[in-house]
């Protein structure tokens, strides 16, 4: 049972590391687009938990193409999130 846990809890571990690392780095020349927005906001809410903890990780890009990036980025929050199943119960 503990192996069990203590497996389940690296697991997690692993994965939050993983998907973290996903996360827009600071400044940069590279202009991010819409679908990195879409995979800056599946990683946002793994992003927050390792900038709470002191990672010096960003939340979004800074240096992205306006309005299509922000698009993207909020379609990743909602698909991550459950989309429109959460808002009907």
């Amino acid at each position: 049972m503990i192996k069990n846990r203590a497996i389940t809890i690296l697991l997690l571990i692993f994965t939050l590391m993983f998907l973290s690392s996903c996360a827009p780095a600071g400044n940069t020349s590279k202009e991010y687009g819409f679908f990195y927005g879409i995979l800056h906001g599946f990683v946002f809410f793994f992003a927050l938990i390792g900038k709470l903890f002191g990672a010096n990780v960003g939340l979004y890009a800074e240096h992205n193409t306006g309005f299509f990036y922000w698009l993207g980025f909020i379609i990743g929050i909602i698909g991550l999130g459950g989309g429109g199943r959460a808002a009907k119960r």
